[in-house]
């Protein structure tokens, strides 16, 4: 017999790729619509474990919003408007709302010199290694907004 936790899971994921969802509170509504009784904060602990994004369009499964790792260039050139270099740190600016998408998109391809990503709704602030290398990285995302990338940089 399944779990609460697992059967409030199911419907989570149920409704997201059936519908969608603009925000928690929406969410929540559909759920208890649904016969699933939720609280706020067990809802926040489900999606973060689910892995569950905030996209331009509302909230995703992780599975709807990115694409395979070979498309970080039409992710960079939809999404990206600016990124700025500060020591270690690459600051990158979206519109509202793309921010994630395009930080899952940055973490699936492993940048060369890329520690990880921190994303806000129109932010995403990216760790290097080294000053050069973030500088490195800026250039390159300056090169795939400009439809000059290339897939050299990427680790597998």
């Amino acid at each position: 017999m399944p779990s609460v936790r697992a059967e409030r899971r199911r419907w989570i994921e149920r409704v997201l790729v059936e519908s969608r969802v603009g925000n928690q509170q929406e969410l929540l509504e559909r759920l208890r619509d649904a016969g699933v009784d939720t609280t706020q904060a067990t809802l926040s602990r489900d999606l973060a474990d689910l892995g569950v994004v905030k996209g331009p369009d509302g909230w995703r499964m992780p599975d709807q919003t990115s694409m395979p790792p070979t498309e970080l260039a039409p992710a960079v050139r939809a999404y990206l408007l600016s990124a700025e270099v500060g020591g270690t740190m690459v600051v990158l600016r979206t519109r509202t709302g793309h921010a994630t998408p395009l930080a899952v998109e940055l973490d699936k391809t492993h940048l060369e010199g890329a520690l990880g990503t921190i994303a806000g709704d129109d932010t995403i602030f990216m760790a290097a290694r080294s000053p050069a290398n973030a500088r490195a990285i800026a250039r390159r995302l300056a090169a795939m907004v400009a439809g000059e990338a290339s897939r050299r940089g990427a680790r597998r």
